[in-house]
């Protein structure tokens, strides 16, 4: 994911993931990482948001996960 660090897996970014969206279960979330638009879908249920809201909710969160990154390197 070109906003995420490369080296970047599910498991190291799951607690961040968390923070932002707190109702999400990760053994049943699927990876971000992996499966972006499965996991608009579980968010949009999970936190009871429309596709579009949770999309955004994800654009946001990669922006600011991008932002941590520059950061770090």
């Amino acid at each position: 994911m070109a906003h995420l660090h490369q080296a970047e897996t599910w498991r190291d970014c799951l607690p961040r993931v968390k923070t932002r969206f707190p109702h999400i279960r990760a053994s049943n979330a699927p990876s971000l990482l992996d499966d972006r638009d499965a996991f608009v879908r579980y968010l949009a249920k999970a936190h009871h948001l429309t596709l579009n809201e949770a999309k955004e909710e994800v654009d946001d969160f990669l922006y600011i996960e991008g932002l941590r990154s520059e950061l770090r390197d």
